[in-house]
């Protein structure tokens, strides 16, 4: 069991599916160049959104539009591959096992939550973002939520990836951590981090940012809705 569980992991976090995405050195000039400009763009309107006192009118379009910098900076900057991940019959589109990973991390994330809430200033930052979810309406705030974690995995795992020429998988996880911290929200930015490892590692195994996507998102959708029942 332990054998067939590592073999499992390798395969979706650690062993490379060969492929062949090289790119010219002028269009990687032009994705790097992109890159930059939009991370900083989408780093100003994330930080404006989570400022935002919660209910505002802004909220909804203030995410929604840090989404579409997102996704227009990723498919401006380039090319984007879905990847594939290798099992014992050769390899296919990674559907199942990140959904998997993503249950996976939501659940090691809300064991964390049981030891944080304890720390006042811990529990302040994970409610302050929160706030906006008890504000909101439900299906909307669920359809953002999934097209948010989209978004972010085409540019950071799309875009910012391809555009690093070195140790693509650290560089990806402290952009996106960076990003986040423009929210002002230390604990947010912690979970960027973890998370920004997990798909960074899917992104160069896979070679693609479909593994990268589903574990995002069906991360983000289940702490959407358990978090609240520890800091509600």
């Amino acid at each position: 069991m332990t054998t067939s569980i590592g073999g499992w992991l390798r395969s979706a976090l650690w062993d490379v599916v060969p492929r062949d995405q090289r790119m010219t050195p002028q269009a990687l000039r032009r994705r790097q160049i992109v890159t930059v400009v939009f991370l900083i763009i989408g780093g100003v309107v994330l930080g404006f959104s989570l400022r935002l006192d919660p209910g505002s009118v802004w909220f909804y379009p203030a995410t929604s539009g840090l989404a579409l910098v997102w996704a227009v900076g990723a498919f401006a900057s380039g090319p984007l591959h879905l990847g594939r991940i290798a099992y014992a019959s050769g390899t296919r589109r990674p559907i199942v096992t990140p959904i998997v990973i993503g249950a996976a991390l939501a659940a090691v994330f809300i064991v964390g939550a049981l030891v944080v809430r304890q720390i006042p200033f811990v529990y302040g930052q994970v409610q302050s973002v929160l706030d906006h979810a008890d504000q909101g309406a439900g299906p909307i705030l669920v359809a953002i939520t999934v097209v948010s974690g989209i978004a972010e995995e085409l540019f950071f795992r799309g875009a910012v990836y391809a555009a690093a020429t070195r140790y693509p998988v650290p560089v990806t996880t402290v952009a996106y951590a960076i990003a986040t911290l423009a929210t002002g929200n230390v604990a947010l930015s912690f979970a960027a981090l973890l998370l920004g490892v997990v798909v960074g590692l899917q992104r160069r195994a896979t070679g693609g940012i479909l593994a990268p996507i589903l574990t995002h998102v069906t991360w983000s959708t289940l702490m959407l809705f358990l978090l609240p029942l520890f800091f509600g």
